[in-house]
């Protein structure tokens, strides 16, 4: 199954990028639906080829296995990543970012979901998570437009 979710970020995409390969920024955007603890060798900036582990915790609680992320493709126009854990085996994670001007970027999350007969069930998951992680997004941004802007 598919997740799709599309949303305006009030940003550039040379910000937008900047902050996406950020482990803290994953951490930020994914709570309180998810949390990311970092397994081994901590990685603080993904690059193509990387892979990482993560203890992986629904709300924050409830474990949810180790989920591991290996990243295929990190540049400006998008990130691809293949990730799993041992309830969820297929975790395929697109990012596209097209910009629209100076100041907004076209901000994209698609997500192929394999988890056999729990599928269903991750797909709602995810749809909600997605739409939550992208009002993050935006609010993370907003925040640092502000700081910026101070004098």
């Amino acid at each position: 199954m598919i997740v799709q979710k599309t949303s305006v970020f009030p940003a550039n995409r040379d910000v937008v990028f900047q902050k996406l390969q950020q482990l803290e920024t994953l951490q930020y955007i994914a709570k309180p639906y998810a949390t990311f603890e970092p397994i081994g060798e901590t990685v603080s900036m993904w690059t193509v080829g990387s892979t990482s582990s993560y203890r992986f915790r629904l709300f924050g609680v409830i474990p949810f296995g180790t989920h591991t992320i290996h990243i295929v493709r990190f540049d400006q126009s998008g990130v691809s990543s293949r990730e799993g854990n041992e309830y969820v085996p297929v975790w395929n994670h697109d990012i596209k970012m097209e910009p629209i001007n100076t100041n907004h970027t076209r901000y994209t999350d698609r997500v192929e979901i394999h988890a056999g007969w729990k599928t269903v069930f991750i797909w709602l998951w995810a749809n909600a998570f997605y739409a939550h992680r992208q009002r993050k997004w935006i609010n993370l941004l907003q925040k640092s437009t502000r700081e910026a802007t101070r004098p």
